[in-house]
């Protein structure tokens, strides 16, 4: 039996799956060839999705240039769904070696900085 819990979005996940020794088998085999396939290839893109948001919220960032503190978490929370994951998004921008934070008056500026 494999139990899966965890969530999509706001909705709660509790799966349960019960498997015997064949699918267990044919399960190992297949995470065998998985992992040689992983060695083989180049290395891969986030696969997690708070690696694939992040990635997002820096691609957003890049091709904007230049955006309002405001304005980005108003993005980042489209992006993400929520208040609090646009948040953390932002202050990892916010310390970000490609990013410089500039007072923009009331409002802070992100700015896309290229690495030297």
């Amino acid at each position: 039996m494999l139990r899966i819990r965890g969530s999509i979005g706001d909705w709660p996940v509790d799966l349960t799956l019960e498997m015997d020794d064949g699918d267990w088998a044919r399960l190992g085999a297949q995470l065998q060839v998985s992992k040689a396939e992983e060695v083989s290839a180049a290395p891969a893109k986030p696969v997690n999705q708070d690696d694939a948001l992040w990635q997002i919220a820096k691609d957003l960032l890049r091709k904007a240039g230049q955006l309002s503190g405001p304005d980005l978490l108003e993005q980042l929370e489209g992006l993400t769904g929520s208040a609090a994951s646009g948040k953390h998004l932002l202050v990892r921008l916010r310390h970000c070696a490609q990013v410089k934070v500039l007072s923009g008056g009331d409002t802070p500026l992100y700015n896309w900085i290229e690495k030297p």
